[in-house]
């Protein structure tokens, strides 16, 4: 199994609920690929560094996992068609 690293940012328009549904969400799609989820981590919501999409801010969010490689295609496709992600980065962790 590889290490691997998503950020993704949510819109600010969501109410706690739902960050914390979408976080759940996407936390399913790993542990239902086979993955295992090392550590979650909410930042919060924080000033974007350019906008996007006439949005300023976002609530970024820090997943760390390990799985087999064809999980962070999933996991690219999921975020790609969730309307509250407004980006999203996977990275492979080397050792």
């Amino acid at each position: 199994m590889r290490k691997y690293e998503t950020l993704f940012i949510l819109h600010p328009s969501l109410e706690e609920e739902a960050v914390t549904a979408n976080i759940e969400k996407f936390k399913g799609v790993i542990e239902n690929e086979g993955g295992q989820i090392d550590n979650v981590d909410v930042w919060g919501k924080r000033k974007l560094a350019f906008e996007i999409a006439k949005v300023n801010e976002g609530t970024y969010v820090l997943v760390n996992f390990s799985s087999e490689s064809e999980l962070p295609k999933e996991l690219d496709r999921n975020f790609r068609i969730s309307d509250s992600v407004i980006r999203h980065l996977i990275v492979n962790q080397e050792n």
